[in-house]
C-alpha cells in the first residue's frame, strides 16, 4: 500500500477527540510511509489529518470539488491540490489514488463516500480494505445495523469481513497491511447477460 484514502467530516465534531483521534492517524500515515488521499478540505476533522500528515513530512493529495474550492475551504499548503468538478469525479480520483479505504467519524458525506467504496469491493470493482475508526464508540450503532443487515439476508455473511472497524488506528491499519479480500460471487453468470 502506498496511500489511504480518508474519509470524514468537514465539522470538527463535539469535543477535542475527534480531532486529536484524526492527528493520531495522520501522523500514523506518515511514520509508516502511507500517503493520504482526502477531500482536501483546511477545516475541521478533514484539516486536521491533513495537517498531522503535513507535520510528520507525508505526503497529502487532497481532491475537492471546483465550487468548494471557491468557498476558500481548500487547503492551500498540500503536496498536491486536484480541482476538479463534481462530487462524482472527486470520489472517482479519490479511489483511483487510493489503495484503502477509512472514514473517520462525520456526517452524511462520509457514510456515503464509505458505503460507496464498500459497494464496489462487494461488486468487485476493487479489493482494497475499507475500514471504520471507532472513536469513542461513533460507529457502535453503524456496525450493530451491519451485522442487522446480514443477520435479515440483506448482505452475505462473507462480505462482513470487507469492513474493519478498530478503535485504535495502529491495529486498523496492522489490519488494512494483512487484508485478504473475501471472494466475491458474481451477480449472474456470463449466460445470463
Amino acid at each position: 500500500m502506498k496511500r489511504i484514502c480518508v474519509y470524514c467530516g468537514s465539522n470538527p465534531g463535539r469535543g477535542p477527540h475527534y480531532r486529536e483521534a484524526a492527528e493520531q492517524l495522520g501522523s500514523l500515515l506518515a511514520a509508516t510511509g502511507l500517503g493520504l488521499v482526502y477531500g482536501g478540505a483546511s477545516i475541521g476533522v478533514m484539516g486536521a489529518v491533513a495537517d498531522a500528515v503535513l507535520d510528520a513530512g507525508g505526503e497529502v493529495i487532497g481532491v475537492i470539488p471546483h465550487a468548494l474550492a471557491t468557498k476558500e475551504v481548500a487547503h492551500n499548503g498540500l503536496s498536491e491540490l486536484l480541482v476538479v468538478e463534481s462530487m462524482h469525479e472527486r470520489k472517482a480520483k479519490m479511489a483511483e489514488l487510493s489503495d484503502g479505504f477509512v472514514a473517520l467519524p462525520g456526517g452524511w458525506g462520509t457514510m456515503e463516500e464509505i458505503f460507496e467504496a464498500l459497494t464496489w469491493a462487494q461488486l468487485g470493482l476493487h479489493a482494497k480494505p475499507c475500514g471504520l475508526l471507532n472513536i469513542r464508540g461513533y460507529f457502535d450503532h453503524l456496525s450493530a445495523f451491519l451485522e442487522h443487515s446480514i443477520d435479515e439476508g440483506f448482505v452475505k455473511p462473507d462480505y462482513r469481513a470487507m469492513i474493519m472497524t478498530e478503535a485504535d488506528p495502529a491495529r486498523l491499519l496492522e489490519r488494512f497491511a494483512s487484508y485478504q479480500p473475501p471472494e466475491v460471487y458474481k451477480w449472474i453468470s456470463e449466460d445470463e447477460t
